[in-house]
């Protein structure tokens, strides 16, 4: 990506109208208009339907193997997004890895604090199980809040003895609602997208009055141990960039089998701009290598 191509992103992300920590009703809307405006590829299906009770869409793409599955965690700071809002990055990682791809509609705050989103993301992969589906086949992906709901969820399986998927892939994870990384002030001046202040509003809608270094809902503070194999991805324009990087260190702590990426000069969540940056291709193109990797075959 050269410097003219990374400052019309980053122009277009500050002049977005949308922010994190605007009137929740408002922002909602501005998302999903916001995400809505990228059209998707005709070849790409979405069906609505349900697992375990808890709404999703199902994203297929052609040639897909129906045997393993992507299953998808939205971001949104657990207040915005939804399911279908999400479809067009869920499908650009099914397409690469070569699977359909499953993305979970988790109940959002602050209608549905925590733990709402890790009891739904847990639902949903118990049903997927219940289905049939081994979870030697089944592979997490998620991107900010549904990249730290990604972890949370997989330490919650952890705790209630159930077997982890076969890998996980997490976008920019939200991985500190302390919001105490540095670089939450010291990549201030550099991320386009994102603000303290706005994920502070969000940090506290979602928790209520729950402590915010609980495990759950901060999984960097959480114990990591018998974890699937994790890839971390980051921008190094990002003032989430810290929660990477400590969410790495405390899972080679404890003996999980991670890898962190961090990609220079790129915003949040810079895998959803593939059509415009070079970066973004090679992530996902990554991402995919990574998951087809521990299926069973790979």
């Amino acid at each position: 990506m050269t410097q003219q191509q990374r400052q019309a992103l980053d122009e277009l992300l500050r002049h977005a109208p949308f922010d994190i920590g605007g009137e929740l009703g408002e922002q909602r809307a501005l998302f999903h208009e916001m995400i809505a405006s990228v059209p998707l590829p005709e070849d790409v299906t979405a069906t609505p339907g349900r697992l375990g009770g808890i709404p999703v869409v199902t994203v297929e793409t052609p040639g897909a193997d129906s045997s393993s599955v992507v299953l998808y965690f939205h971001g949104g700071a657990y207040a915005l997004g939804s399911a279908g809002d999400s479809v067009g990055l869920a499908a650009d990682v099914a397409r690469r890895v070569g699977v359909r791809a499953v993305s979970v509609d988790y109940r959002l705050a602050p209608e549905h604090p925590f733990p709402a989103a890790v009891d739904d993301a847990v639902a949903a992969y118990r049903a997927l199980l219940a289905d049939g589906t081994p979870s030697s086949e089944v592979a997490f992906v998620g991107e900010s809040a549904g990249g730290g709901l990604v972890v949370a969820t997989l330490v919650a399986l952890k705790e209630a003895g159930l077997p982890q998927p076969s890998s996980a892939v997490v976008f920019s994870p939200w991985a500190d609602l302390t919001l105490s990384g540095d670089s939450l002030t010291g990549k201030a001046d550099v991320d386009p997208a994102l603000t303290a202040k706005g994920l502070q509003i969000r940090a506290r809608g979602y928790l209520g009055e729950t402590d915010p270094a609980t495990p759950l809902a901060s999984p960097v503070f959480a114990d990591l141990t018998g974890l699937a194999p994790l890839l971390i991805q980051v921008g190094s324009h990002e003032i989430l960039l810290d929660d990477a990087v400590r969410l790495a260190a405390r899972a080679a702590d404890h003996d999980v089998a991670v890898e962190l990426q961090v990609w220079p000069h790129v915003p949040h969540v810079f895998q959803g701009f593939a059509a415009l940056l070079d970066e973004a291709d090679a992530a996902l193109t990554s991402a995919a290598v990574f998951t087809r990797a521990h299926w069973p075959a790979g």
